[in-house]
């Protein structure tokens, strides 16, 4: 009977004239929309600002760092605003990340250069805050986290083929794609091109995601991935959709059938087209590139060789840009080492061994298969890309899996 009189009262006031009162938005939908925008603005943190690379909007490089710097400030308002009375739930991968930014900070307070090393500390710590207070969103159904993180990245894949529609000379910059709108090395596109197409295909394995939706994703992300020619994206891709759908073999049919067809298409494709996939794979390197791994070799030898004493062998130098004489390292675990020693290496193993432990026990079904992928793109990743050990999105898509293999029996706190 409300119903009727609520319908007959709304339909009269228009008749008269009288717009309805518009519906009031529940609580529940403001305080998920503001954990999306605090996730939004982690991302647009670690799109790190290159003035230098080619790009289309006149972005001045000090605004474009004040940006993607102050998006860190606007996410932590954003998540204290969110979780309010600040509740925070026990973690274990919390824990190892804060002393991990407790190490960089100690580290960091004996650097040549002091200020940059410290300001570097000290984003990372807020960075842990940030992913501490989201802490109470880990637990939902929905998956909230997993689907605004691959949101923000078909976002920036959007944007990047806006800019490749737009300025095809610009953004295919010495035959490799890079973002145009926001100047993203092509390194960069090709790691977000993987995650999305990889994200994409483990939530359709699971049947949470529709098959256009997906099918679009795809033919999206992959041919980007392609374009930039990212080696280590995509081969982390193929091994992160392998283990998952391993972990989701067993329990859906879909899985076994895709990998089926999968198998088929790769061996005739080994067949025919083996020297195009060679040619994209050499990158017009010679043999001699490829085996030095592209000058990171030598990087790395420079890195090990270099005198130190007991206390940077254990706590590094101090957080750096990720360079060794103006050359990037290129390694997580030697940009790790470098930077905060061998306990700061043993802490980013931990991190990753916690979560691929916690996912082992995990039931099966689509968090532990999305963690699983999520671990195993990173671990690939790790060799010849840094990331893990600073505000990075590395260290947010790591933090991602966390999430996805919370202990059930610590659910308590925010909804």
């Amino acid at each position: 009977m409300t119903t009727i009189t609520t319908r007959w009262s709304t339909q009269l006031a228009t008749r008269l004239g009288h717009r309805p009162t518009r519906r009031v938005v529940a609580p529940e939908v403001r305080r998920r929309r503001r954990v999306q925008l605090t996730w939004a603005l982690l991302v647009l943190n670690v799109m790190t600002f290159f003035p230098g690379a080619p790009h289309l909007l006149p972005i001045p490089g000090s605004l474009g760092k004040l940006i993607a710097q102050g998006a860190l400030v606007g996410a932590l308002m954003m998540a204290l605003s969110v979780n309010r009375p600040v509740r925070i739930r026990p973690s274990v991968f919390i824990f190892l990340l804060m002393m991990l930014a407790a190490e960089g900070l100690l580290a960091s307070v004996r650097a040549e250069f002091l200020f940059g090393a410290l300001f570097r500390a000290g984003r990372l710590f807020t960075f842990a805050m940030v992913l501490w207070l989201l802490t109470p969103w880990w637990t939902r159904r929905d998956l909230l986290l997993v689907r605004t993180h691959l949101l923000v990245l078909w976002t920036i894949l959007g944007s990047v083929v806006i800019g490749l529609l737009v300025a095809p000379g610009v953004a295919l910059t010495e035959d490799r794609l890079g973002g145009t709108l926001w100047p993203i090395p092509p390194t960069q596109v090709g790691h977000y091109a993987a995650v999305a197409a990889g994200l994409t295909i483990v939530l359709w394995l699971s049947g949470l995601l529709r098959r256009g939706v997906a099918l679009t994703s795809v033919l999206v992300a992959v041919p980007v991935l392609l374009l930039t020619h990212t080696r280590t994206a995509l081969v982390a891709l193929l091994a992160g959709v392998l283990i998952a759908g391993l972990s989701l073999f067993t329990a859906r049919s879909r899985v076994r059938k895709s990998f089926a067809i999968g198998f088929a298409v790769f061996s005739v494709g080994a067949l025919t087209l083996g020297s195009v996939v060679a040619t994209w794979l050499a990158r017009g390197q010679d043999a001699e590139e490829v085996t030095a791994l592209t000058g990171r070799r030598a990087v790395w030898d420079s890195i090990l060789a270099q005198p130190r004493s007991a206390f940077e062998t254990l706590f590094g130098f101090g957080l750096s840009n990720k360079s060794f004489n103006g050359l990037p390292i290129d390694s997580n675990w030697l940009g790790t080492y470098y930077d905060v020693g061998l306990v700061g290496v043993a802490i980013t193993i931990m991190l990753v061994l916690f979560v691929l432990t916690a996912a082992w026990f995990r039931p099966q079904g689509p968090h532990r298969a999305l963690a699983l992928f999520l671990v195993a793109y990173c671990v690939v990743a790790s060799f010849t890309e840094s990331g893990l050990s600073e505000a990075s999105p590395y260290l947010l898509e790591l933090t991602l899996a966390a999430s996805l293999v919370y202990s059930t029996s610590t659910r308590e706190g925010v909804r």
